[in-house]
């Protein structure tokens, strides 16, 4: 092997390790949006973000507006 394949070698390596560091980062993002924000599923919306990154993140973008979104209290009244 030539050093230019070495090199190579080691340029794929560390590009296959970010790509599985940035999609279980990807895939961890809204539980934690849910966690910082208080939401009161917010375990559910984490669980949401795992599930699509086992579907290939086709329900992610679900999960990251569920993050944001609070559920209802039933607290307010009606006017």
């Amino acid at each position: 092997m030539s050093t230019l394949d070495v090199v190579a070698w080691i340029f794929l390596v560390v590009v296959a390790l970010a790509a599985v560091v940035i999609a279980l980062a990807l895939a961890a993002l809204p539980g934690e949006i849910a966690r910082k924000r208080n939401h009161p599923w917010a375990q559910a919306v984490r669980v949401a973000g795992w599930v699509s990154f086992f579907l290939g993140f086709a329900l992610w973008p679900i999960a990251l507006v569920w993050a944001y979104v609070d559920a209802p209290t039933g607290t307010q009244r009606a006017p």
